[in-house]
């Protein structure tokens, strides 16, 4: 299993360019529901299009019905144990509140984030997150 920053599902889901050839090979090949999405990720998708930064070629309720559909695909809910991580994070993380939510949902599941934010990448090279460079 592996959890996937906001920026891959729309990768993932616009075919992006940006998204490795390793990193979509360990998608493709994902079992069913072993692909996993944070619950603050639907809430960043529809404010990034609200603030109109991110067009989706369509309604945003149905981007993300389409998204978090497909079978590989799994939401992982926003549990209080989660919540309650997000603001103990060991170390030095900035202060994004989506960004703390993913990462404490991959630490608290015991899981890598699949993600090319460099910020979240140099915390996993200090050992406090697993994390594989979505870009490669």
């Amino acid at each position: 299993m592996i959890l996937i920053d906001t920026h891959v599902l729309i990768w993932v889901m616009s075919r992006d360019i940006k998204l490795g050839s390793k990193a979509r090979h360990s998608l493709d090949t994902s079992g069913v529901g072993e692909v996993l999405v944070s619950a603050i990720t639907p809430w960043e998708i529809a404010l990034l299009d609200r603030k109109g930064r991110l067009p989706l070629g369509r309604e945003v309720g149905q981007w993300l019905e389409d998204a978090l559909g497909h079978p590989r695909i799994r939401l992982v809910p926003l549990e209080p144990a989660i919540s309650v991580e997000s603001t103990r994070l060991p170390g030095e993380f900035h202060s994004d509140p989506a960004d703390r939510i993913i990462a404490a949902t991959a630490r608290h599941l015991g899981i890598p984030l699949l993600t090319a934010d460099r910020a979240i990448l140099a915390y996993g090279e200090q050992g406090y997150l697993r994390v594989v460079d979505a870009s490669l």
